[in-house]
């Protein structure tokens, strides 16, 4: 299967095809409104702005499967997003990304693109630390880690990279820029 035979449900209820998207940019990403990275949206929406035209398309699906971080429904949520960051990419329904639950989707972005760890810096060894008390063999398994890991996929539908929410977004943008 290929990322064009996948499909998500937006925050309406609508099934929404990957197939939408051929022929564009897409970054997707787990995200949560209550977390030390949720002000990635910031940088996310003016990539968006700068990009859309372009071709770029955001897959925002917010995620509460760490440490609860997204508690609200979908429409608080969207709200919250408005309100803070004045998010106009369009966002999914609230769904799960690792475990039995997960979107298909999700499993297809994990099987293209494993964990690569969290680089270098304070936040990548805090990150690590804290997941070595959650799963000590968190290196070695392609599981999303934490809120706000972002997938690219290229206009051609491949997955070509994965950015844990350590990475850098000015690295992210140019990352995505350099493929526009």
């Amino acid at each position: 299967m290929s990322f064009y035979d996948y499909s998500v449900t937006d925050a309406q209820g609508n099934e929404v095809s990957m197939e939408n998207y051929r022929g564009k940019v897409v970054l997707v990403v787990n995200t949560a409104t209550g977390c030390g990275f949720t002000p990635h949206y910031k940088d996310i929406e003016a990539m968006y702005e700068k990009l859309h035209d372009k071709g770029l398309e955001i897959l925002d699906i917010p995620c509460n499967q760490f440490a609860g971080q997204t508690p609200g429904t979908d429409e608080e949520i969207h709200e919250f997003c408005q309100l803070h960051y004045n998010t106009k990419f369009p966002q999914m329904k609230k769904s799960e990304v690792n475990g039995e639950g997960a979107l298909p989707l999700y499993k297809f972005l994990k099987s293209q693109k494993g964990f690569e760890g969290f680089g270098k810096g304070p936040a990548a060894l805090a990150m690590g630390v804290m997941l070595k008390k959650i799963d000590k063999d968190y290196k070695n398994n392609p599981e999303i880690k934490w809120n706000f890991t972002k997938f690219v996929v290229d206009r051609e539908g491949n997955v070509v990279a994965r950015f844990e929410p350590t990475a850098d977004m000015k690295k992210v943008a140019e990352y995505v820029e350099g493929i526009m």
